[in-house]
């Protein structure tokens, strides 16, 4: 049975970057349903491309490929890399770290190495910066089409071996849990931190409690402020902000119908530091 193949890349959609891709596709099998995770990857960013992919893999069906390219440094000597998580899917992409969320994350069950002799475009030897078309997608084509089974794709490698980005794991210190903001709602301009829902817990607040926010790049602190931990946007008045729980199970800021990230000017990685501790009461004398 063909499985569903999924692309994501940095390419956006302003030129044939991405359609030659799905050209390909459609070459090695016309009945193959491909789909868009997204092509607006900033450029060149890995860990974006990473979060991507945790933001959405787990939520395909078992047998899923994914295809993800986001490769600055691609014909150089870094490796085309296949892996299958621990919750069935496959992805495809170049071994730079995009793979980290989902390790950590989900968890790799096996790796394998695009035997590119095998698995490449027919007549594409001879191009050394378009591996998204000639390798990634032609292989992870012929794995979702069934022309080839995940041994196929070439020798397998060490599951550890797989490259990780450096990450900074959430803490709590008994007062304050303390972690990175990931990413963003890009649309939205929410914050995305890596502070678990489990561990936001730990600091003993329900919804409606108020809590004290502080973020700070390397050593600068940008925002500190008390607002609501709310069940969801509708509790808190429009221009408000509010913490809240996201769609991964991790705690997030926003303003209510208004982008946090703007207007702050807050960034994201490991150098943007987020904390959350109870509100202090205030005593006016």
């Amino acid at each position: 049975m063909k499985k569903a193949l999924v692309l994501q890349t940095d390419f956006g959609n302003c030129d044939g970057a991405v359609s030659a891709m799905y050209g390909v596709a459609y070459s090695v099998d016309e009945e193959l349903r491909v789909a868009d995770l997204t092509h607006e990857i900033p450029q060149y960013n890995i860990w974006e491309a990473s979060y991507r992919l945790i933001q959405t893999v787990a939520y395909w069906p078992k047998g899923t490929v994914f295809v993800s390219v986001v490769d600055p440094g691609v014909g150089s000597t870094r490796r085309s890399i296949a892996i299958e998580t621990t919750t069935g899917q496959y992805v495809i992409t170049p071994d730079n770290g995009t793979l980290t969320h989902i390790k950590k994350m989900i968890g790799i069950k096996a790796a394998r190495i695009i035997d590119e002799h095998v698995n490449r475009l027919p007549n594409s030897g001879e191009s050394y910066t378009f591996h998204g078309r000639d390798v990634y997608v032609y292989t992870g084509a012929r794995l979702a089409a069934g022309v080839i089974d995940f041994a196929g794709v070439g020798p397998k490698v060490d599951v550890e071996s797989v490259i990780e980005l450096p990450t900074v794991p959430a803490v709590y210190d008994g007062e304050k849990v303390k972690g990175t903001i990931d990413v963003l709602d890009v649309r939205f301009g929410s914050l995305w931190t890596n502070i678990s829902r489990e561990n936001f817990l730990q600091l003993g607040l329900k919804h409606g409690d108020r809590v004290e926010i502080e973020i700070q790049n390397e050593t600068r602190i940008v925002y500190k402020n008390i607002l609501t931990y709310a069940k969801s946007f509708a509790d808190v008045y429009v221009g408000e902000p509010l913490l809240y729980v996201n769609s991964l199970d991790c705690m997030a800021v926003a303003i209510n119908q208004g982008s946090f990230a703007r207007a702050y000017n807050i960034g994201t990685g490991t150098n943007w530091k987020l904390s959350i501790r109870k509100a202090p009461r205030i005593i006016y004398e």
